[in-house]
Order: structure tokens, then C-alpha cells, then sequence
């Protein structure tokens, strides 16, 4: 399938699902015009929902690009969501135990965030590797070993803070939060209350993730287009057979893949500490982050680049989603409905092809009519 056809696909696949996620309204007895004027708003009604939409979307972004690089290598990453929460975990005890100066902190902790990840996901590609089990069923029990994991660490004595159900904050000095000490200072106060647009978009916080985010999307694409290692990556995806006997190892291949979408999984975990929320708190379930970036990555068609619209695009139906309960008493089911019609859609190309040569045939019928 070609680049156009996957893009015609892929907004087909939006504009059922938004059909569908207004027929859901519909039925629900709701006006899905409103609703959508609603999420409209939401997002772009003003500079601090901007903002949101950002902030809530890099976290999506880099779990897409997670699980986009190990379908481009022929292994399917169901534990981004593991692997997130092994980097926000140790990019959080890092940035509070550490002291470091500033930048280098937060430089540090992403970087520890990721090796830890990086290890956690080379477990489920190593395992595939030795001893050929299928990386869907180890990625899914990591990704609840993390969760447990991660609780009973924050429960450790020096790490959890008193009468939360969450760790310890990290130091100022790890925080990539943009102008968060400057905010609140006399200088940027007086600034920002002259300069309302500013004003309102720096409210959230607004981080270099977004930035990150980008500059590993197009890193990842440079790898997998014109190195050498995304080329035996890929080979190996396509065609393990082939790739053995071109002399590539596949089985170093596997476990460098799944260490590789690891540590981006866990650079999203890292920078949502580091920039949002400044601490892990203790889970009853998983944030969903990992399962996300699987439809965002699905939307993206597994194109790095790409899953930075996915992920706006996941990013803000959700956010604007939430303001459909507050605003209209719509549920946010319907957003979910909304993007899982979306991600049906585009697993499915193969029934867009029969709309589309349905609706040629039906076009060169209309014409043949009329001629005669």
C-alpha cells in the first residue's frame, strides 16, 4: 500500500469514527453538534487548552513512536505501558535523590529512565530471542510486574511522602517544566499579567517534552530510513529467513528492537514525571499510556513522524472528551467509542478498499448512464 493510500485511509477511518462517535450522541439523546462545538472549544477555545492538548498528548506521542519502532522490526510491544512506568519510576527516585545541578539533573534522569526501560523491554526481546516465547504474552505480565513493582517501591520509607499515596517529590533541579520558577517570581508575575496570552498558555505545565518528543520521532525515522542498523532492523521484521541468511543475527536484533522501543516508552514516563507531575504515585491500575500509544502508532501506520499528529490528534479528543460530562452530561465513553471506530477503521484497510472501489463502480455506472 502506498503513502497516499494510507493517508486517504487514515481520514476515512477519523470521519467514520467521528460519525459514528455522533451517532453514539445521538442514541444517547445528545446533539452532536453541540458536542463537537464543545471539543472544538475545548481544544482550541483558548491558549491554556492549547496547552493541555500538548501536554497531554507527548506522553501518547512517545509511546506511539515505542510501539511504531517495534512494528517496524516485526515485534508487537504490548508492554509500553511496563516500560512507562519503569522510566517515570526511576527518572522520579533520581531527580529526589540526586543532587545534581541543573539541566545536567534532569539530563540524568531522563537517561536513567530510559536504561531502565531499555532493560525492561530487552527481558520480553531476549526471551523471544532464547527461547522463542512470544513477546505479546511476556510484554503483558512485565507490564503488571511494573505496576507492582513501582507501588512497592514508592512505599519504601525514604522515598514515600507522609499521608499520600505517592512518592516524594523530585528537585527543582530535575524539573523541565518551561519558566516554572519564573512564573511564580515577582518578575514574571508582573510580565505575565500585561501579556494574556502568556499568560494563560504557560498556566499548564507546559514542558520540553513536547520538544523531546519530536526530536526522537524524527531521530527514530533517520534510524530506520538510512542507518544501518534500521535497515537490519526492518530486515529482520520483514523477513527473518532472508535476514539470517544475509548474514544479519536476528536474535541480537530482537532483544537491541524491543531495548530500543523500551527506553522511548520510558522516556514518556520520564518526561511526564519530570515535567507534569513531579512525582510517581501509587497505582491501582495501569494510567494507559502504553495501550494508547498502540492506537496512536495503528493511526500513524507505524511512521515515527506521523505519530506526532496521532498523538496530538488522541491526545486532544481526550482532553476534550472530559469536557463533554461538565459541560452537556455526555459521557466520555463516546470519545472512546469515537477513537475506537477510528482504530478499527485503519486495521481494516481492506474494507476501505471496498468502499472505495464500491463507490468507483457506482461513479463509472452513473457516467455510463448518461452517455447513452
Amino acid at each position: 500500500m502506498n503513502k497516499g493510500n494510507k493517508i486517504v485511509i487514515t481520514f476515512i477511518s477519523i470521519l467514520f469514527g467521528l460519525i459514528v462517535g455522533a451517532l453514539a450522541l445521538l442514541i444517547a439523546g445528545f446533539n452532536p453538534l453541540e458536542a463537537y462545538q464543545i471539543m472544538f472549544q475545548g481544544i482550541f477555545g483558548s491558549p491554556k487548552y492549547i496547552s493541555w492538548t500538548i501536554v497531554r498528548s507527548t506522553p501518547l506521542i512517545l509511546t506511539g513512536i515505542s510501539v511504531a519502532f517495534a512494528f517496524k522490526t516485526g515485534l508487537f510491544n504490548i508492554g509500553a505501558e511496563g516500560q512507562y512506568i519503569i522510566g517515570s519510576l526511576v527518572a522520579t527516585l533520581v531527580g529526589y535523590f540526586f543532587e545534581l545541578p541543573i539541566v545536567i539533573h534532569a539530563i540524568v534522569a531522563m537517561l536513567a529512565g530510559c536504561l531502565a526501560a531499555a532493560i525492561w523491554g530487552g527481558i520480553a526481546g531476549l526471551l523471544k530471542a532464547r527461547f522463542g516465547i512470544n513477546e505479546v504474552i511476556t510484554t503483558i505480565m512485565l507490564n503488571w510486574t511494573a505496576l507492582y513493582f513501582s507501588n512497592y517501591v514508592v512505599f519504601w520509607e525514604p522515598f514515600k511522602r507522609p499521608n499520600r499515596d505517592a512518592s516524594q517529590q523530585i528537585l527543582d533541579t530535575a524539573s523541565i517544566e518551561i519558566l516554572e520558577n519564573w512564573k511564580v517570581s515577582d518578575a514574571g508575575r508582573e510580565f505575565l499579567s500585561n501579556n494574556q496570552f502568556l499568560k494563560d498558555f504557560l498556566n499548564p505545565p507546559v514542558n520540553f517534552g513536547f520538544i523531546i518528543a519530536i526530536l526522537v520521532a524524527i531521530l527514530v525515522w533517520y534510524i530506520l530510513k538510512h542507518t544501518t542498523l534500521g535497515y537490519q532492523l526492518k530486515a529482520v521484521g520483514f523477513n527473518r529467513d532472508a535476514a539470517e541468511y544475509g548474514g544479519i543475527d536476528i536474535k541480537k536484533n530482537m532483544v537491541v528492537a524491543m531495548m530500543i522501543a523500551g527506553a522511548i516508552a520510558g522516556l514518556a514516563g520520564a518526561t511526564q514525571v519530570l515535567g507534569v507531575s513531579k512525582e510517581t504515585a501509587i497505582l491501582t491500575a495501569a494510567e494507559g499510556y502504553g495501550f494508547d500509544g498502540m492506537a496512536v502508532a495503528l493511526i500513524a501506520s507505524s511512521n515515527p513522524i506521523a505519530c506526532i499528529p496521532a498523538g496530538l490528534l488522541f491526545g486532544g479528543l481526550k482532553y476534550a472528551g472530559s469536557k463533554l460530562q461538565p459541560s452537556i452530561g455526555a459521557p466520555l465513553e463516546v470519545i472512546n467509542i469515537t477513537i475506537g471506530v477510528i482504530v478499527f477503521f485503519i486495521a481494516m484497510p481492506k474494507l476501505i478498499h471496498i468502499l472505495q472501489s464500491a463507490i468507483s463502480k457506482r461513479k463509472r455506472g452513473v457516467k455510463v448512464e448518461n452517455t447513452k
